[in-house]
């Protein structure tokens, strides 16, 4: 038997060496990642919900993936965070560190259009998850501290393409607790728009 032909098939070893860790915020707040894919922040510094896998896939370019959840921290072109179950150019987040120690997390594929300025990971003052191109490296809200629990060696992540993720997955960007609530009130009014309607009507 060909044993090159064996070696070939054989699944491949894991060869990146990155960190379990937890993601302190300057807000206080742990980065969290639900079992449903919800990102926010947490203050619970044992919760399990806020491990997660930092996978270097690039020169100073992470890939954030939820320990329990599985799944990875993406930005898309709105600015929005969200959670996907593949590994996609979105997933990918350049890791600099900033003044005292922070490290800022920044989309390695959108910017602002104009300036360029860099969309960033931001937790709000409450906890809430904010829209990248809102966030600025400046603020506490874009500054963690990476606590890590252990090193460990990681296979490199499969890249799929957008379009491929797309018609693969229908999981929908995570919206933040604001933008949750309008919409919910929105529906709500929309709800009580058609009763009252369907009561005219009658």
């Amino acid at each position: 038997m060909d044993l090159a032909l064996v070696k070939e098939k054989a699944p491949a070893e894991p060869q990146l060496k990155g960190i379990v860790t937890r993601l302190r915020s300057e807000q206080g707040f742990f980065l969290q990642m639900l079992p449903d894919g919800t990102i926010g922040g947490n203050k619970d510094e044992n919760s399990d919900n806020t491990l997660f896998n930092l996978i270097p896939v690039g020169l100073r370019v992470v890939a954030m993936q939820g320990v329990k959840a599985g799944l990875y921290v993406a930005m898309n072109a709105e600015g929005f965070l969200y959670t996907s179950d593949v590994f996609t150019a979105e997933c990918k987040f350049k890791e600099s560190v900033f003044e005292n120690y922070y490290v800022i997390y920044s989309s390695t594929l959108y910017r602002q259009h104009g300036s360029g300025r860099a969309w960033f990971l931001g937790l709000n003052k409450d906890g809430i998850i904010m829209k990248g191109n809102r966030v600025k490296k400046t603020k506490p809200c874009s500054h963690f501290v990476p606590r890590p629990i252990e090193v460990c060696m990681y296979k490199e992540p499969s890249l799929h393409e957008l379009e491929e993720k797309l018609l693969k997955s229908s999981r929908s960007p995570t919206m933040n607790s604001e933008e949750r609530a309008r919409s919910l009130e929105r529906q709500r009014r929309q709800q009580q728009e058609d009763e009252s309607t369907d009561r005219e009507g009658s």
